[in-house]
């Protein structure tokens, strides 16, 4: 590997220390963290990029973010030339994000004098609110404009000072400033703890030994990599998979795949031809979660152990059809694409790796992020709120093993929001939250369930569903049988009788409706 000696104790000491400083600005912005999505949900994701942008340690933290991620810190560093004490902020799409509400955060970390970073540190979060048409900034929009406040790469710190008026500007922009304000500092604190281990890691190692180190994780991320399609049978395979619709139309939508595999380079060709074009409405994903799919995908491959870094992605060559829903243009709405077409890519990439290797890939899962957002005015502090949350689903049975029932897969790894953190943050009150029984595939080996969950609202809002899998429900493999498909309703006070609703939508509800929602079960694997 590049020629030098490597000591594989000394590598596998840097992997853990890079590793533990990524997890550890994952612990600080929860712990500071004002929003229950952040502080509860857990939806954020830090990570370690070399002085060349190339991320060489991840937290174990969200997929969808992490694989994305390094598209957001190279666009930083194309953008603005960093100087000790800066920060870089940034939600764009269109320059390595996934939607509006996912902010990232990049500081670059320089050794004593340099004028050069050696490192860089990333911290992205969910904000429950990023402005837009729809509370919480997830709605069924048409174009990006009406999603929220769209940040290019600026400054929010400069020389160690937060730049206000970039600040004012964004909490200018947003339903809930307070808030909002709260989860950009716990943000920019992440940034430092992630400076500062970085610095003291800087006192053990010089800069050529942290080079030397940081390209020989690359190199044994990409030969675990290459190590693992050097098994796979040669060919091409071939899947395919729909959205139920984009949330304007009722049109469904095509996502395909074929992997085309060369075990003799320890290579694969992704290409998404046939994939339908990008929409009217936000399922819309950019190229960099079509990337962070393929990631995730190929990061499944290996064992726990194995560090994820920017060479996992050397053996991959990736054919997005610019314009599609797999890499969509300016000024495509997105904010669905980054929850919803996230997943499907992935059922569809398991889908094709199934035919290949059958014994090594689960049916599918879920396959919806069931994301639920709520806005309004709390009574109880004449002030506003927004409310975000994504809803588990039943996981895919396993060759061997049924399915896990109630549990955030693939693109997504937060948690729920507790029931008593809900009600106290929230004029929500929780009517039911239970598995969802006998909605997993069945089979050999039987699909996880999804969840039910029914809330009352305890003041008028304004509520938005995004979610998929009504029509075509979770696959199962090898005579597995589908998962039960989702659904949900509204029930308006004084009405006898709920209304079921489609599942990408918004509506006005009064104090006293109730909300349920039923997610997806997972796919049964084996002959029943």
């Amino acid at each position: 590997m590049n020629g030098v000696d490597m000591d594989p104790v000394e590598l596998a000491i840097f992997q853990s220390m890079a590793h533990s400083i990524s997890e550890e600005m994952g612990a600080a912005l929860r712990r500071t963290a004002l929003s229950p999505n952040i502080k509860e949900r857990r939806d954020y994701s830090c990570a370690i990029f070399d002085g060349e942008a190339r991320v060489v340690a991840m937290g174990d933290h969200m997929p969808v973010h992490l694989g994305s991620m390094p598209m957001s810190v190279s666009a930083a560093v194309a953008a603005i030339a960093m100087t000790p004490g800066d920060i870089v902020v940034l939600n764009d799409p269109y320059a390595g994000g996934t939607h509006l509400p996912d902010i990232t955060m990049v500081l670059p970390v320089f050794r004593g004098d340099c004028d050069t970073p050696e490192f860089y540190v990333a911290a992205r979060a969910h904000h429950a609110d990023v402005g837009g048409m729809f509370a919480g900034s997830m709605g069924p929009a048409r174009e990006i404009y009406q999603e929220g406040i769209r940040i290019p790469p600026v400054r929010i710190v400069r020389g160690g000072e937060i730049n206000r008026e970039m600040l004012t500007l964004i909490l200018n922009n947003v339903r809930t400033p307070k808030e909002r304000e709260g989860d950009l500092d716990a943000q920019i604190g992440a940034c430092r703890v992630g400076e500062l281990r970085i610095q003291e890691m800087m006192q053990r190692f010089d800069s050529r030994r942290l080079r030397v180190l940081s390209e020989h994780l690359l190199d044994y991320s990409e030969e675990l990599v290459r190590a693992e399609l050097r098994t796979m049978p040669a060919g091409a395979f071939s899947a395919e998979d729909w959205l139920d619709d984009d949330g304007v139309t009722d049109e469904p939508r095509r996502v395909c795949v074929q992997l085309q595999f060369d075990p003799a380079a320890g290579a694969v060709a992704v290409d998404f031809r046939g994939t339908s074009p990008q929409v009217a409405g936000s399922v819309n994903a950019v190229r960099a979660i079509t990337l962070s799919a393929c990631f995730y995908v190929l990061r499944c491959l290996l064992g726990e152990s194995a560090p994820a870094t920017a060479g996992i992605l050397r053996p991959l060559t990736l054919h997005a059809p610019e314009g599609s829903i797999v890499a969509a243009a300016p000024p495509a709405a997105v904010a669905g694409g980054n929850v919803e077409t996230s997943q499907r890519i992935v059922d569809v990439l398991l889908r094709a790796l199934a035919q290949a290797v059958p014994e090594r890939v689960p049916a599918a899962s879920a396959g919806t992020m069931s994301n639920l957002t709520v806005g309004g005015l709390d009574p109880r502090t004449g002030g506003p709120f927004t409310y975000y949350e994504t809803a588990a689903g039943g996981m895919g049975a396993r060759p061997g093993l049924d399915g896990i029932s109630g549990v955030q897969t693939h693109m997504t790894n937060s948690l729920n929001t507790p029931v008593e953190a809900l009600e106290y943050a929230y004029p929500l009150r929780v009517r039911q939250y239970a598995y969802r029984y006998g909605s997993g595939g069945s089979g050999k080996f039987r699909g996880g369930d999804g969840l039910i969950r029914e809330l009352e609202f305890l003041a008028d809002a304004e509520v938005t569903l995004l979610a998929d899998r009504r029509r075509f429900r979770p696959y199962g493999l090898s005579g597995g049988e589908e998962g039960a498909a989702g659904w949900a309703w509204i029930l308006k006070e004084g009405d006898s009788a709920p209304t079921e609703l489609p599942g990408k939508c918004s509506l006005r509800v009064s104090k006293g409706d109730r909300f349920r929602l039923e997610t997806p079960g997972g796919g049964g694997w084996g002959e029943p």
